[in-house]
């Protein structure tokens, strides 16, 4: 009698699971958007037909195929992407979640622009392979233009009557119409200031138009990150001086050089200077280095100034997005500076991230690649995903 009860709970519960496997993969393979799953050499076992529609493929020309191989990514510059730089093969290999956006090829070779959330697949404690979903955002890019053409034409339009502004304004504060008092004299100065606040905002909307529609230009030579970084901070110095501020140093001894472009790179260090000094109250530190590091040049700056609220950091990189204590503090900005130093870091082949806890300060970290023969390739023990060679950043 117990052997047929073991036997019936046994099939019950085989049951169980042989529909819970059929409603899994009828989810998989119904779902709206692309969704492929991968072994753990990255070879391809399960694609649905909204990835085969979206990339041009049969289901049989990709399954068992290396996926890094056969879908080649690029980045959002349209840069081919690297099989161990893929967000899949990083998944794998951290165990962690990824979301990016980035281009595959489809069969035809055109451009697929995607928005990927890659997975590993984690069976008792060990990566078996990683599971991708993805979704077209072609029409979401064509608006994205569309906006920023139109951002740049108003902007464009604006700037013309700003400099009329501007300019008669100084005249009557100059006496150009006569004497005026120190009263009026102040609040010319104050229509000044706006109109200086207006035209550095109009010049942040056309840098983002160029970054938007790829006209940036990108002038590559031999450039001392050092020297760049000095140039940065005698802009900065005196606010940090009027605000009492001990700046700490810790740079190399000798000039530290990539290929890149001296102007975008001063852009990049004088953003995070400048948002160190206005977000760390008087009499605060800062702590700047400078170091070559795994193949990497990494550029540091940290402060204990008022922090990131937790809850902000991961819109701390979008358009206009400002925390809520940054705003008490300062009511000027634009919420546009770390977005375009993101952004040009990405076009310099660079990285930019940070760390943060409200209250106790930031450290912002800027890295771009070192000279070829600089670097060293670091044995991940990775296996067969990604080729078990890695140069990292950080």
């Amino acid at each position: 009698m117990t052997k047929s009860k073991n036997k019936s709970a046994a099939k019950k519960i085989a049951v169980g699971n042989s529909r819970e496997s059929a409603r899994s993969e009828a989810m998989f393979y119904s779902i709206g958007t692309g969704a492929l799953m991968t072994d753990e050499s990255g070879k391809i076992e399960k694609i649905n037909d909204r990835a085969l529609e979206m990339l041009g493929y049969k289901r049989e020309e990709l399954i068992g195929k290396w996926f890094p191989q056969i879908i080649v990514a690029l980045d959002e510059n349209k840069k081919e992407i690297k099989p161990i730089d893929r967000p899949i093969t990083q998944s794998f290999v951290s165990g962690k979640p990824i979301n990016t956006r980035m281009y595959y090829y489809r069969k035809d070779k055109s451009l697929l622009p995607v928005n990927i959330t890659v997975s590993p697949i984690i069976v008792n404690g060990k990566p078996e392979g990683a599971i991708e979903v993805f979704e077209d955002v072609s029409l979401e890019l064509e608006v994205d233009k569309m906006k920023s053409e139109f951002i740049s034409i108003a902007s464009h339009q604006l700037r013309t009557p700003l400099t009329a502004v501007s300019v008669y304004t100084q005249m009557l504060a100059d006496g150009y119409e006569g004497d005026i008092s120190p009263g009026q004299k102040e609040n010319l100065e104050i229509i000044m200031n706006s109109v200086r606040r207006m035209n550095r905002l109009i010049s942040a909307l056309l840098d983002i138009s160029k970054l938007e529609t790829g006209k940036i230009n990108v002038n590559q030579s031999q450039v001392d990150l050092k020297e760049v970084l000095g140039t940065s901070m005698q802009d900065l110095e005196q606010d940090a001086i009027n605000k009492e501020l001990e700046i700490n140093y810790d740079l190399p001894d000798k000039p530290l050089k990539v290929n890149s472009d001296a102007l975008l790179v001063g852009e990049i260090y004088s953003n995070l200077i400048s948002n160190a000094i206005k977000y760390t109250p008087p009499q605060g530190k800062l702590d700047i280095k400078l170091r070559e590091k795994r193949g990497r040049c990494v550029f540091c700056i940290k402060d204990n100034g008022y922090g990131i609220p937790f809850s902000f950091k991961e819109k701390i990189f979008q358009k206009f997005s400002r925390a809520p204590n940054a705003e008490s503090v300062d009511t000027s900005g634009s919420g546009l500076g770390l977005y375009m130093a993101k952004e040009i870091a990405a076009i310099l082949g660079g990285r930019l991230w940070f760390k943060s806890t409200e209250g106790k300060g930031t450290c912002f970290y800027f890295s771009l690649p070192a000279p070829v023969n600089a670097g060293q390739a670091l044995d991940t023990g990775a296996g067969s995903f990604f080729g078990g060679k890695i140069n990292t950043g950080e």
